[in-house]
């Protein structure tokens, strides 16, 4: 017999340098107008991702955003109440490799303005702190008590044991700045680590990766274990991505896409695999969701004043009610988590 002759027929890696330009010009130019705020929030987030980690654009991926750069002093005393955006995209896109020095004419325009004072929330005047402060620029005022109270947020592990989407993403937030995005210790005390544990089980009982994948940087970011089934759970969801270029409106999962990709970077994972197009691409993956967590909560709703903070007693009758996948996902969360009793008994809320 002849010798058998195996065929490689998988697909050539595509560069980093082609998919960054793909992206580029998809988000600056395609996906929405520059005027539009979700314009601003999704550029701003697709710059993020890649400055954070210390990528730099080529030329080709940097001439997206020319328009966008000659013009933003321009659009910043226009729009004031976009500020936060015009900075971040205009700070990033330098630390990117775009030659000019307007970020550091931002900075000092929006501290002579005041624009920080108009914040009511910590969590804002925070970005806005570390904004200013990558061009030496102190956010002004007679507010020292900033970090403490941020600190003390993201302390309160209770707060991280019930579902509060919104509570959550603060604190992956919070701690994102207080690392300056992994460049320094964020020094977290052990309740602010259990506030990402909860707040991490939570989003995988939810199949939420779009939170998970930011709770485990968070956790890196601290210097803090990540539990690998959990960042193996989110990567598998990057994979099952599809993008396909599409004129229909751009209502996706581009956010979970996005922070999917920007766990794999900061992992050291392949990122960006899918093949992408300098068009409005549309980014979508599929949604088989157990739903496992409202099934609990609504059940241990109805237990009333039979429901306990036990979780083996519990899982017992969990085990009964949810379908068989979806409790199988539910220890699955369990076994992720050593410390899942402690967890439980904060999340059934027993005894009133």
């Amino acid at each position: 017999m002849g010798n058998v002759i195996t065929l490689d027929f998988s697909k050539p890696a595509l560069s980093e340098k082609t998919q960054q330009t793909a992206l580029a010009h998809c988000f600056a130019r395609h996906r929405r107008i520059g005027d539009d705020v979700f314009w601003l929030k999704e550029n701003a987030e697709l710059l993020n991702v890649h400055e954070t980690i210390g990528k730099r654009f080529s030329p080709e991926t940097l001439s997206a955003y020319e328009s966008f750069y000659a013009n933003v002093e321009s659009r910043l005393t226009f729009f004031p109440q976009y500020y936060r955006f015009f900075l971040s995209i205009t700070l990033d896109l330098e630390a990117l490799g775009l030659d000019g020095d307007v970020g550091e004419r931002l900075c000092h325009y929006a501290q002579k303005m005041q624009l920080a004072d108009v914040e009511l929330s910590d969590l804002q005047r925070a970005e806005a702190a570390r904004l200013l402060g990558r061009r030496g620029i102190a956010l002004g005022g007679e507010d020292t008590g900033l970090p403490d109270r941020l600190r003390r947020f993201i302390s309160r592990s209770e707060t991280f044991s019930v579902p509060n989407k919104k509570a959550a993403y603060e604190l992956t937030h919070i701690v994102f700045y207080l690392s300056e995005y992994g460049r320094r210790d964020p020094e977290l005390s052990e309740e602010a680590a259990r506030s990402l544990m909860f707040a991490g089980t939570l989003a995988l009982i939810d199949e939420n990766a779009d939170l998970l994948a930011e709770i485990c940087i968070a956790l890196r970011f601290a210097r803090r274990p990540v539990p690998q089934a959990w960042e193996d759970w989110v990567q598998a969801v990057r994979r099952s991505f599809d993008v396909s270029a599409e004129a229909t409106p751009p209502i996706d999962d581009y956010h979970e896409f996005l922070m999917s990709n920007w766990h794999a970077m900061v992992t050291g994972c392949a990122s960006f695999e899918q093949p992408m197009s300098a068009e409005r691409m549309i980014f979508r993956r599929s949604h088989g969701h157990h739903g496992v967590l409202r099934a609990m909560s609504e059940y241990l709703y109805n237990l009333a004043e039979r429901r306990v903070d036990d979780w083996g007693a519990m899982r017992l009758q969990l085990e009964g009610m949810l379908a068989g996948e979806a409790y199988a996902h539910l220890l699955e969360a369990e076994a992720a988590y050593p410390e899942f009793d402690a967890f439980f008994a904060l999340f059934a809320r027993a005894g009133g």
